[in-house]
């Protein structure tokens, strides 16, 4: 199921920088994946909105945000 691109940033543990991408799933899809990766002990496993795959073992996930990639607007708004 595709939605609007969602970021999905991963904090892996012991390594400094986040893992960041946008996917095409919806959040509640990659927020499923993450669950069962989580709950099952196995790899975390994504893929971004290029087609790239990114695989993640549970035990070393610190943290995983999901956001709207809806990008800021510049300009001024009326209201």
């Amino acid at each position: 199921m595709k939605g609007n691109n969602v970021e999905v940033r991963i904090g892996v543990r012991h390594i400094a920088r986040e893992l960041v991408f946008e996917t095409d799933d919806t959040a509640e899809v990659v927020s499923a994946a993450v669950e069962a990766a989580l709950r099952e002990g196995t790899v975390l496993s994504l893929t971004d909105d290029k087609g790239r795959h990114y695989l993640v073992p549970a035990d070393a996930v610190g943290f995983v945000h999901l956001g709207d990639t809806e990008k800021s607007r510049v300009g001024f708004g009326i209201g």
